[in-house]
């Protein structure tokens, strides 16, 4: 038996890093993976339901990139036996043990999304990681609309997020850039037609990564990343993952929302009802006092509001 790092996952197959030898061998999962019996306890448990006592659960548990993994060497056909503890594990994109998230949105061609931006740190922050904003083809956008996306962006640096705006043709800010990979496993994320294999061309030229422009029609981009890879750069990895058009968050109690919401929990000591105030209806709210006095963007707080409508509106999983 050996241990492996999940590079690469295509057509069921895993291509693995061995730990010791730190050569690549292609393996495939064991059948007696899929189906694990877990407690709440376990790094692989997920909540998919209303439940909320302890309670124990078979769910399918499949290997993905970024997992460690050991694997049986001993036949003619490696085989993954058992997948170690996760520290991390994102479901859009599929990879596990990351070190961080690098957000990417275009500032036009798609537009730039706040409410599809607010999802992601939703999503960042049930997974305890921080990203970081990249903001692409700031090349395609006139100069005025860039000043006010940036003036609106301010407010997330001003919570704790760092953003970077790049030109990855002319590799303007990629420079800069690739300081943050440096020994980290980084995931990029984002919409289809975002730039993200676009923006690996200029880190890494040798890739070649085939990039599409916006459908016309569409108004979104075509899917050219297949599969999820990781890509070695900078005494790290960088994962490249399929673009996609939408997200969903698994969220089933509205109060849970507010959790995700740093910038909401540091004014909670000055609403009213507390820590206990959900920041829609309640009287002397430190929240919407923020929007009213434009100390807050609207469309942070409107996207919250849509969020926790959101789960109260979905239908009850037992």
């Amino acid at each position: 038996m050996r241990k492996g790092f999940i590079k690469k996952y295509i057509a069921n197959q895993y291509t693995l890093i061995d730990l010791e030898t730190k050569e690549e061998v292609i393996a495939f999962a064991r059948g007696k993976l899929r189906y694990v019996k877990l407690d709440e306890d376990s790094t692989f448990y997920r909540q998919t339901s209303m439940k909320t006592k302890k309670e124990q659960k078979i769910m399918t548990i499949s290997p993905k990139v970024g997992d460690y993994v050991v694997y049986d060497d001993s036949e003619d056909q490696f085989l993954i036996t058992e997948i170690l503890p996760r520290r991390n594990d994102l479901v859009r994109p599929d990879v596990c043990n990351i070190d961080q998230v690098l957000l990417v949105f275009s500032a036009i061609s798609p537009d730039f999304s706040f409410h599809l931006l607010d999802k992601f740190l939703v999503i960042m922050n049930q997974e305890r990681l921080t990203p970081v904003l990249i903001i692409s083809k700031i090349d395609l956008i006139g100069k005025e609309q860039l000043e006010a996306l940036k003036k609106d962006l301010e407010y997330y640096k001003n919570i704790g997020y760092d953003i970077y705006y790049v030109n990855s043709k002319q590799r303007i800010g990629i420079d800069v850039l690739s300081e943050i990979f440096r020994d980290k496993i980084s995931v990029l994320a984002g919409q289809t037609g975002v730039g993200k294999s676009t923006l690996l061309n200029a880190l890494m030229p040798e890739l070649e990564l085939k990039t599409q422009e916006i459908s016309k029609a569409l108004g979104r981009g075509k899917h050219t990343t297949r599969h999820t890879e990781l890509y070695r750069y900078n005494g790290g990895f960088i994962v490249d993952t399929p673009g996609f058009s939408k997200i969903e968050f698994v969220i089933f109690h509205v109060d849970e929302v507010r959790g995700f919401y740093p910038d909401f929990l540091k004014l909670s000591a000055e609403c009213r009802f507390g820590s206990k105030c959900l920041h829609l209806n309640e009287p002397d709210c430190a929240v919407k006092h923020a929007v009213e006095t434009k100390d807050m963007l609207a469309s942070r707080y409107e996207n919250y509001v849509a969020f926790c409508d959101e789960v109260k509106n979905q239908k009850d999983k037992y």
